[in-house]
């Protein structure tokens, strides 16, 4: 059986299952990234729900696999020549991930870079402004008597999606043909953006066809649907 008591973390959140990836998240766009992936792939995974309510992400256990305080975090048994490996930021868990698996991410070094801006195009812009929009037009920013900060967002999240839109006039994703990491990594926060953070209307979602049709395959898929429910 694999020991990973070294791991203050697993103190706290026990294993029930040691050989088996461990990840530490929540059902946030960010947190269900890699979930996306581990589902896709079949790897098998334990799922420890990180709860905001009670701020584990704050405990001492959880910082010392994330000192950033931030899911989701992973713990992997059998990493790199087979040593158990910590990780933290979801974009680069898709890529470890993907790396391991030798799926969802292109094998030739253009395809794999092309890959990887998406992800990092995400990571730089898709989830920090559309995490923004939702803090403006739902949360506590709701209340703010100027609206400047809001339209800002509203403006920068419909600039990307315009992007995104012109991307996806005509693949099905955002390498071509397969369904990959790039993907995975913009899938919940364009999902939260229409539903969670309720606004669809405000950034004219309707009017970026190619979006709403890619948004409409990537939840279709079995391996999506597993994943959101996970939390």
């Amino acid at each position: 059986m694999t020991d990973l008591a070294e791991f203050p973390v697993t103190h706290r959140w026990p294993p029930q299952h040691p050989d088996r990836i461990q990840l530490y998240s929540l059902g946030t766009p960010n947190g269900v990234k890699p979930l996306f992936l581990l589902e896709e792939a079949g790897l098998p995974y334990e799922a420890h729900k990180i709860d905001f309510g009670q701020q584990d992400q704050k405990t001492p256990e959880f910082l010392s696999l994330n000192p950033n305080g931030k899911i989701p975090a992973l713990l992997d048994p059998n990493g790199p020549e087979g040593r158990p490996f910590a990780l933290f930021e979801s974009g680069a868990m898709l890529i470890y991930l993907a790396d391991k698996v030798g799926r969802f991410i292109p094998q030739t070094p253009e395809a794999r870079w092309h890959c990887i801006q998406w992800v990092m195009f995400q990571m730089g812009g898709v989830g920090p402004m559309f995490g923004q929009l939702g803090f403006f037009n739902k949360f506590d920013g709701k209340s703010y008597e100027d609206k400047r900060p809001l339209q800002r967002y509203v403006t920068e999240s419909k600039r990307l999606l315009r992007v995104m839109d012109a991307a996806l006039d005509g693949p099905d994703w955002f390498v071509g043909d397969d369904y990959s990491i790039a993907d995975m990594s913009m899938l919940g926060w364009v999902r939260n953006l229409i539903t969670f953070y309720e606004a669809r209307d405000l950034v004219e979602f309707d009017g970026f066809a190619n979006v709403a049709a890619w948004l409409e395959r990537g939840l279709a898929r079995p391996a999506t649907q597993r994943a959101l429910a996970v939390y």
